[in-house]
C-alpha cells in the first residue's frame, strides 16, 4: 500500500527510545525526510543508523523540550534542512511514578512545562505552513492512562489528559484546512518505559518481574506485549494520505488491554 507520504518532512520528537524510533524508521520507510529529536545523542544516532539504512534523508537534533526559548531556532533549522513540517509527531518522555494527591506545585508546573506545554508550543510554530499548503498530520503519542488512569501515575493521567483535550479542540480548528489531528496510545508495548514501570510495581508490591509481567500478560486479550514496530505501523498509516477523513480521534494500539469502551 502506498501511504503517499514520499518526500514529506516529518518531525519526531523522543526518537531516541523505543517508541519514537520505531515511529521515525517506519516514516523514513514510507520516504519522508526525517528529523527526530531527543536529549540522548548516543540514542539519537543508533536512530539515525537505522533510518539512514533505509535510504531516506535525516538529520538529528539533541532537544530538551522544557526548553520552550528554543522552539524557533529549532524549527528554523529544521526548515532550512528539509522545509516546513508536513509530520508532527509528539511524542514526549513521562514523569516518575507518583500519586496525583500531595504534589507541590513546583512539582505540576516542571511537569506541564516538560509534557503538555512543548507539545503546544511547537506545533502552533509549524501550523501556519501546514495551512497554507492545505495539509498536515499532526499524531500527539500518549498513554492509556488518559482513558483508564493508570495506579501511581497520578501525574502523567492528569497531564496526558490535557492533550486529549486540546487535540480534539485543534482538529474543529485547522479541519478546514486539510490537517488532521490525532491521538495515538500505546498499551503494552515492549520498551525501556514499560521495563521500567513492571520494576517499580514488583518492588512497591514486593513481588517479582515476572510476576508482574504475567499478570499483566493475563488481561491482554492477544497475550503479549506488542513490538514497537507494530505501534509505529499505525503512527505512520495516521500520517498518510490515506488517513486523510480520520481527525479528533484517539487510536488505541493496546491488543485489547484497555478495559473500557
Amino acid at each position: 500500500m502506498d501511504l503517499g507520504i514520499t518526500g514529506k518532512t516529518a518531525l519526531v520528537f523522543g526518537a531516541g527510545g523505543g517508541l519514537g524510533g520505531a515511529i521515525a524508521i517506519a516514516l523514513a520507510k514510507e520516504g519522508c525526510n526525517l528529523v527526530i529529536s531527543s536529549r540522548n545523542q548516543d540514542a539519537l544516532d543508533k536512530t539515525m543508523e537505522n533510518i539512514q539504512a533505509t535510504g531516506s534523508k535525516a538529520m538529528s537534533i539533541s532537544w530538551n523540550l522544557s526548553e520552550l526559548n528554543v522552539i524557533d531556532t529549532n524549527i528554523n533549522r529544521v526548515e532550512d534542512k528539509f522545509g516546513p513540517v508536513d509530520i508532527l509527531i509528539n511524542n514526549t518522555g513521562g514523569p516518575p511514578p507518583s500519586t496525583v494527591s500531595g504534589q507541590s506545585q513546583e512539582t505540576w508546573e516542571t511537569w506541564f512545562r516538560a509534557m503538555v506545554q512543548p507539545v503546544i508550543g511547537i506545533t502552533d510554530r509549524v501550523l501556519p505552513a501546514m495551512r497554507e499548503r492545505k495539509w498536515g498530520r499532526i499524531i500527539t503519542s500518549t498513554s492509556s492512562g488518559p482513558i483508564s488512569p493508570i495506579p501511581n501515575l497520578g501525574l502523567s493521567n492528569a497531564l496526558r489528559s490535557t492533550l486529549h483535550g486540546w487535540s480534539k479542540t485543534l482538529a474543529r480548528e485547522i479541519g478546514s484546512y486539510g490537517i488532521t489531528t490525532n491521538i495515538i496510545l500505546p498499551g503494552r508495548i515492549s520498551t525501556g518505559r514499560i521495563v521500567s514501570l513492571d520494576e517499580n510495581k514488583a518492588k512497591r508490591e514486593g513481588r517479582s518481574v515476572e510476576d508482574v509481567k504475567l499478570e499483566s500478560l493475563s488481561n491482554i486479550p492477544l497475550g503479549r506485549y506488542g513490538d514497537p514496530s507494530e505501534y509505529a505501523d499505525a503512527v505512520a498509516f495516521l500520517a498518510s494520505n490515506r488517513a486523510s477523513y480520520i481527525t479528533g480521534s484517539v487510536i488505541r494500539v493496546d491488543g485489547g488491554f484497555i478495559n473500557c469502551v
